[in-house]
C-alpha cells in the first residue's frame, strides 16, 4: 500500500509500504536562534548597561558580521527578527542579516525584549562597583533572580523616563532576572511563538538578560542554573523545539561551539578585580 509523501508530515519514498514506515517519521521541530548584540561601547569600557542606548563598537559590528555569516555557513536563515528598541541590538540585528543575505526579512521591534534595567548602577564601572561594595552585594545586583540593584534617581542623567521611544510603556527603575521574565514571557507566547508554530525560523537579536529570560523559560531552569548562564556576544544560539515546545537539545547549540565557550567565559570574568 502505496503512502502519500505529504501526509501526516511523514517521509516517505515512493513504492514504500506501512512495513517500512516505521522509525522513517519525520519529527516536526521549530527553529528559534538568539544572537546578543555584539560587543558594546560599554562592554568595552566594564560599566553597567541596561537601557541606555549605547552603540556597538568596531569588534561589535565585526562579530555580528560573524554571526551573521554563520548562520549563512550553517543554514539556518531566519525568516522573521524580533529585537529590542535599543541600537545596539538593532544594529546587531540588520549586520547579522546583511552578512546572511536575510537583510530583506520583516523585523520587529519591542521594549520587552530590552536588556534589564540597571536601576542606579546603569553608566557605573563594574569592578569599582564590586571594590565599593564587596563581592556578596555584587553578585547579588548582577546575578541575584529577585534581587534588584537599587533604583535610579528619575533625574539621573541615564534613566529613561522621558525617552520618547517608552511614551506609553512603563519604564523601570531597577529590574532584576525575575522582572525581565515576567515582561518577555507574554509577549513571547503572543508574538514570537505564533511565528514559530507557523513554521518559520525565527531569530532573536536582543541582550545578555533578556535572552537568559528565554533560555529559563525553554529549557525550565531553576534560579540557581539560570545564575550561572552566560550568553556571549554575536554567536548564534540554536533551539530546535519539539511539539511541546520543549528543547530538542537541553540549552540549545552554539554555531560556534569554541568560540562560545570563550566568550560565556569572558562574561562571567566581568567585573573581577
Amino acid at each position: 500500500m502505496s503512502i502519500p509523501a505529504q501526509a501526516l508530515g511523514e517521509t516517505v519514498d515512493k513504492g514504500s509500504n506501512l512495513a517500512g514506515l516505521s522509525g522513517r517519521l519525520r519529527v516536526m521541530t521549530y527553529k528559534l536562534v538568539l544572537l546578543r548584540h555584539g560587543q558594546s561601547a560599554w562592554n568595552k569600557t566594564n560599566q553597567f548597561t541596561g537601557w541606555v542606548d549605547v552603540p556597538l563598537t568596531e569588534q561589535g559590528e565585526a562579530e555580528a558580521k560573524r554571526g551573521g555569516e554563520l548562520l549563512k555557513e550553517k543554514n539556518v536563515l531566519p525568516d522573521i527578527v524580533f529585537t529590542s528598541l535599543l541600537r545596539r541590538a538593532i544594529n546587531t540585528a540588520n549586520i547579522a542579516l546583511d552578512a546572511a543575505d536575510r537583510l530583506w526579512i520583516p523585523v520587529q521591534r519591542d521594549w520587552r525584549l530590552n536588556e534589564r534595567h540597571y536601576g542606579a548602577l546603569q553608566g557605573k564601572n563594574k569592578t569599582e562597583i564590586r571594590q565599593e561594595y564587596g563581592d556578596e552585594k555584587f553578585m547579588l545586583w548582577r546575578r541575584s533572580y529577585a534581587t534588584p540593584p537599587p533604583e535610579i534617581d528619575p533625574n539621573d542623567q541615564y534613566a529613561q523616563n522621558h525617552d520618547p521611544r517608552y511614551a506609553g510603556d512603563p519604564v523601570p527603575e531597577a529590574e532584576c532576572l525575575a522582572n525581565v521574565v515576567e515582561r518577555v514571557k507574554p509577549y513571547f507566547e503572543s508574538a514570537i511563538e505564533p511565528e514559530l508554530r507557523a513554521g518559520k525560523t525565527v531569530l532573536i537579536a536582543a541582550h545578555g538578560n533578556s535572552l537568559r529570560a528565554i533560555v529559563k523559560m525553554l529549557d525550565n531552569l531553576s534560579e540557581d542554573e539560570i545564575a550561572k548562564v552566560n550568553i556571549p556576544t554575536a554567536i548564534p544560539l540554536l533551539y530546535e523545539l519539539d511539539e511541546n515546545f520543549k528543547p530538542v537539545k537541553p540549552r540549545g547549540e552554539y554555531l560556534d561551539p569554541e568560540a562560545a565557550a570563550a566568550g560565556a567565559a569572558a562574561v562571567a570574568a566581568q567585573g573581577q578585580k
